[in-house]
């Protein structure tokens, strides 16, 4: 506990310190844990599940702000100020990084390369998600409990920090333990993990491809030529329960189920699931669950059914309000970009999450409210965190701005085929099995997922050469439900997909290129330096203000 408390103090967050009435006594408990006490494999586990924490609300943060889901506020500075990153900076450094550098202490005495093996793998994840949303962030003098001012390093620093940490784990994989923890995500299946790291490093380098695209080229084909990427079955996610107390296992995308509401969905994002290709995506109805079938007609629930399009929606021919406004329209029903409206009385009417990766309920018809916490899988869904899908889209991506190895049509076809794969698998799984597969027979989830893949090619055959980046980017996009942290990295180091729904108001700010720095750290370390806005970058991202940017 003592760490723990040195930790928090650390991170920029005295926030045990003010409850207690004699801190000394309390770092001096006799409930601390010390290396005499403590289990290496319920210090993992907790790393293991603070580290799905950290993913699920930077994912949020990366779904709103790339229109997968709606953001509820009216513009930029309203929907990400300093407190919004509190939560994310504590989590990282206090419980996460703390409980690794505690590992690594265990170590030394009892070795335990397993344990830290896992442990570098999601200290590279956490690095790197720092960087990618914060910029230059504490690492060298961090978890320092002499230095309650760590002062900041350079984001590049970080990210080669985290690219060491992958290194580490490849040679602590290799050795050989029979000290086993207990692992949360892969069941200890070792060839996975190596295969996670070779994944990660692909992201890593793509990521830096803006910054040197001749190192990103190299790198990237050596990775493809040692056939250690990540293919189907070894994808990385983290698996909720159904639990719902002591503790809630259930996902947090579930909680809406029993009580309505919860958060809206995008508009654009549904307009792109159900209308923009003239036919469904096939995993609409595993995405998404509708309360109501039909549009909604009543102005006091919906308001904008009242309201004329804002002038650069009409001028954009942007999708407004609904993304089928006719009468055709199938209770889709969601929000606009950037739409702080008040909260009307349609909870049990608005479309929900669904079975993937929420652990909903299938859309079958059925437009059942969520009046119950046990409906649909139970809560039991998935962090998406690295699928083999997305290796595909990454590789077609490289392939067509780096030129490196690989048919970028053939890449992305594979992609969409993996990715649809992975949610049928998913929901063939569950408890929903019998009502996903009555509704789509396997022949008929065969018939449709080729048909998609048939009108994405012929859209990519027909797609300037220019415009062929921006076909690979929505299809990876739209196989992004429950991943902004990737959504967020692909829109920054692409522009793509381009022509995103833009806010309701004419103006919204500057565009978030990264994210303010957490009160917790600036008010409580005598060397931050908040940014000045938003629109500071992150040491990779270079791409050019006009190159797709819809803000």
């Amino acid at each position: 506990m003592k760490r723990k408390l040195y930790s928090l103090l650390l991170a920029g967050g005295l926030l045990f310190a003010s409850a207690c009435n004699n801190l000394d006594d309390f770092l001096d408990s006799p409930n601390e844990v010390t290396a005499n006490t403590a289990d290496p494999s319920w210090v993992l586990n907790n790393v293991q599940t603070a580290f799905a924490g950290q993913f699920n609300t930077l994912s949020q943060f990366g779904m709103q702000i790339t229109r997968i889901v709606s953001q509820p506020n009216v513009n930029w500075a309203n929907a990400y100020f300093a407190p919004t990153m509190n939560g994310t900076w504590n989590t990282s450094y206090a419980t996460i990084m703390a409980d690794i550098k505690f590992l690594e202490e265990l170590n030394e005495t009892n070795p335990i390369p397993r344990h830290l093996a896992y442990a570098n793998v999601i200290k590279a994840l956490v690095l790197m998600n720092l960087v990618d949303y914060l910029g230059d962030v504490p690492l060298s003098e961090a978890l320092d409990p002499t230095n309650f001012n760590p002062k900041v390093d350079s984001g590049e620093d970080v990210y080669k920090a985290a690219f060491d940490a992958l290194t580490e784990a490849k040679a602590l994989l290799a050795t050989t333990t029979t000290n086993i923890p207990t692992d949360l995500y892969y069941g200890n299946n070792v060839t996975r993990w190596g295969k996670l790291i070779a994944t990660l490093e692909l992201k890593y380098h793509l990521n830096l491809k803006l910054k040197n695209a001749s190192a990103s080229t190299a790198a990237i084909n050596a990775l493809i030529g040692s056939g250690n990427l990540l293919a189907e079955g070894d994808d990385f996610v983290f698996r909720y329960g159904t639990s719902q107390t002591n503790p809630d296992s259930r996902s947090p995308r579930f909680s809406q189920y029993g009580g309505g509401g919860g958060d809206y969905q995008s508009t654009w994002y549904m307009f792109h699931l159900t209308e923009a290709k003239g036919f469904d995506d096939p995993r609409v109805r595993y995405y998404l669950y509708r309360q109501v079938k039909t549009n909604p007609t009543d102005a006091d629930k919906l308001r904008c059914l009242g309201e004329i399009a804002p002038g650069h929606y009409l001028a954009g021919g942007f999708p407004f309000c609904l993304p089928n406004m006719s009468p055709t329209g199938r209770g889709y029903w969601g929000r606009d970009h950037l739409n702080n409206e008040g909260i009307p009385p349609d909870g049990f009417e608005r479309t929900m999450y669904g079975l993937y990766p929420g652990g909903g309920r299938f859309d079958d018809d059925s437009a059942a409210p969520v009046n119950s916490p046990t409906m649909g899988a139970g809560g039991a869904g998935l962090q998406p965190i690295m699928l083999a899908a997305y290796v595909d889209f990454m590789l077609a991506e490289a392939a067509l701005t780096l030129g490196t190895t690989g048919d970028p049509k053939a890449l992305l076809q594979s992609g969409i085929r993996k990715h649809m794969n992975f949610v049928r698998s998913y929901a063939l799984g569950s408890s929903q099995a019998s009502v996903a597969r009555g509704f789509f027979s396997d022949a008929r989830w065969t018939e449709l997922v080729n048909a998609y893949i048939e009108h994405v090619s012929e859209e990519y055959d027909d797609a300037a050469t220019n415009r062929k980046l921006n076909v690979v980017a929505r299809e990876y996009w739209l196989s992004l439900f429950g991943n902004g942290v990737e959504a967020y990295n692909l829109y920054r180091r692409t522009g793509q997909p381009d022509g995103m729904q833009p806010g309701l108001a004419s103006d919204v700010g500057l565009f978030p290129r990264s994210f303010l720095y957490p009160n917790d750290f600036v008010v409580t370390n005598k060397f931050a330096q908040q940014k000045a806005n938003l629109g500071q970058r992150v040491f990779w991202d270079t791409n050019p203000e006009g190159n797709g940017w819809v803000y």
